[in-house]
């Protein structure tokens, strides 16, 4: 138990500085030199980079010699967009199957839904830059669609991929901001949907959302450029 929680914790504070930037993407990962940021030993940091490696954090690089060297995951046009269909259909499922609960059930989520949307409404009309505010009632209103039906495997599913996403929007949030609009106005047909008890058109909203949100930025990654790539 006391081995599991010191790898748990690697991972979790490993994982969290890489969210956040604060390991930058195509940074080279020195397992030495963590384990003394961390203050533990090298086990655990290993066993975390394994599992980070898994959940696609942590990438191997060959770079100049035959040995392999692990490199935190460059951010990519082409990861982004992968990242966000992958995403997108794991909640379109999720929300085809939100849309058939009950309707006193549908209407409790539709109150929070449109609680969350009008947050958001009332930030993009008032040009208010705040990021972190926005990617919180971004979060919140998926979670509620996932977890609102969502069994255990679907849930795991997405709680361990959403964070890779995550790190996208806390590196280009100062560009995306200004576009929250338009995500809005996609969230408003969600809800509808949902309300209707509409399944098809709860899934269809959900993954246009999400692919529409790739094109978005996309084109942000395409002026800005990537991140840790070559």
């Amino acid at each position: 138990m006391q081995r599991n929680s010191r790898v748990n914790g690697a991972y979790e504070q490993l994982r969290n500085v890489i969210v956040h930037g604060r390991l930058a993407p195509g940074s080279r990962v020195v397992e030495t030199e963590l384990a003394e940021r961390l203050g533990t030993s090298r086990t655990p940091v290993r066993e975390a980079l394994q599992r980070l490696q898994h959940e696609g954090f942590i990438v191997a690089s060959l770079g100049g010699s035959s040995k392999s060297r692990l490199m935190v995951a460059p951010l990519t046009r082409e990861d982004a967009c992968e990242l966000y269909s992958v995403i997108g259909r794991m909640e379109g499922l999720a929300g085809r199957q939100t849309a058939m609960l009950r309707p006193s059930l549908r209407l409790e989520l539709v109150r929070h839904l449109k609680a969350f949307n009008a947050a958001l409404r009332e930030l993009a009309q008032a040009g208010r830059r705040d990021a972190n505010r926005i990617f919180d009632l971004e979060l919140n209103f998926h979670r509620h669609i996932v977890e609102a039906s969502a069994g255990l495997r679907l849930l795991a599913l997405h709680k361990e991929i959403v964070p890779q996403a995550e790190r996208y929007w806390r590196l280009y949030a100062s560009a995306m901001v200004d576009r929250q609009g338009l995500s809005v106005a996609e969230h408003d047909q969600i809800i509808q949907a949902i309300k209707r008890g509409d399944c098809d058109a709860a899934e269809r909203g959900i993954i246009l959302n999400w692919n529409n949100g790739a094109e978005r930025l996309s084109d942000v990654i395409a002026t800005l450029g990537e991140r840790g790539s070559w």
